[in-house]
């Protein structure tokens, strides 16, 4: 029987189940809360989604769809009883709860932190962990810090999900000696169904879990069937071209393509283009590309920057550095700065809101 560690505390899974856990912070006991109902034979949970095959609502997942997607990732790492676990990411969403889940059906300890940017930094730099989920930003900030990077350094398998990781962070990471991979999943088909190694070359190509099969739609939209889903055929709002039966790229989302005067855009590939001038001039500001209405165009391209001061304007080495990175009809017709993004209750950016909130304050003369 294993366990689950906070901070100093032990706990086994037999005292989680009878409820047996010392006083601490709402955060802990929600989680193991969720532990109890699941060792204590729960068959059904309420999560919510995160949007990816439509508006974000609560779905339920049954105790079997998780415990087919915690064999699907322990047969694809080969994961052993009594393998040492993290959870740091939040254990409200689908990411946090299905590390809880392997933990118990993996029958392995599990250290429980607070999501935060750096979860690695209160670690000893010489604990071994054998899996580790992260989102990006959280990888972002532990190689920031001296202290977690030594921790980092001996994590043997790490997840990457949440949202797509950059080219300069591939490269940043693919040096160290840990099994990295991007997941691709979602709430529906609970947590990842395919997984792309992180070599640093800035080609992921997605391979999906044992019992998994993938296809596209005529107009290139992933198509998913998987035990673990919540339908027995997912088609997603996700772009992707087939490499094999098994492997695919991710070309992006189709409800964020852009249709300016029928040339339809795909903004993430050009985010990943601009990646170094984004670096060079503008390091700590989060941006992406998306289309406002035109009254000639039906859609005009535009840049969007997170930014504090709202008086800093792109300088004409920004604009030329963009214009070396794209093609003539990638290049942004506008740069809007706004002070703070939208976002979803998982952390990405809203796009859409951003937009509309853009557009409004356009119209209105009012910064956003």
């Amino acid at each position: 029987m294993s366990h689950v560690i906070i901070g100093p505390h032990l706990i086994t899974f037999d005292q989680i189940r009878i409820g047996q856990w010392p006083e601490m912070a709402q955060y802990f006991k929600n989680s193991l809360k969720f532990c109890q109902d699941w060792l204590n034979g729960q068959e059904s949970f309420s999560i919510n989604t995160s949007g990816s095959t439509g508006k974000p609502k609560t779905i339920q997942v049954s105790r079997k769809q998780m415990i087919l997607s915690a064999e699907a990732t322990r047969r694809f790492f080969q994961i052993q009883n009594g393998d040492r676990l993290l959870c740091c990411l939040h254990t409200d969403l689908v990411a946090g709860k299905m590390m809880l889940v392997r933990s118990m059906v993996w029958n392995c300890p599990i250290h429980i932190e607070t999501p935060n940017s750096k979860p690695l930094k209160e670690f000893p730099s010489c604990f071994p962990l054998d899996f580790v989920a992260m989102v990006p930003y959280q990888v972002e900030n532990t190689l920031l810090d001296p202290n977690s990077l030594k921790a980092f350094k001996n994590i043997k398998n790490l997840i990457i999900g949440g949202a797509p990781i950059s080219a300069t962070l591939q490269k940043k990471i693919s040096q160290w000696p840990v099994n990295l991979y991007q997941t691709y999943g979602m709430t529906e088909t609970v947590s990842h169904i395919a997984l792309a190694k992180i070599n640093g070359d800035g080609n992921l190509v997605y391979k999906s879990l044992p019992g998994v099969s993938i296809s596209t739609t005529e107009t290139h939209q992933l198509v998913i069937k998987a035990p673990m889903a919540s339908q027995d055929t997912l088609t997603t709002n996700d772009l992707a071209e087939m490499v094999s039966e098994n492997e695919f790229i991710w070309k992006g989302r189709a409800d964020f393509t852009v249709n300016s005067g029928g040339i339809k855009i795909q903004p993430e590939l050009l985010e990943s283009k601009i990646q170094g001038a984004m670096s060079q001039f503008f390091p700590d500001s989060r941006y992406f590309f998306g289309g406002l209405p035109h009254d000639l165009f039906g859609e005009q391209l535009v840049l969007v920057i997170e930014m504090k001061n709202q008086d800093h304007m792109p300088s004409v080495d920004f604009s030329d550095s963009l214009k070396s990175s794209l093609d003539k009809f990638e290049n942004p017709k506008k740069i809007h700065f706004i002070e703070n993004f939208a976002e979803t209750q998982s952390g990405k950016i809203n796009r859409k809101e951003t937009l509309d909130k853009l557009y409004q304050s356009i119209n209105t003369g009012k910064m956003p």
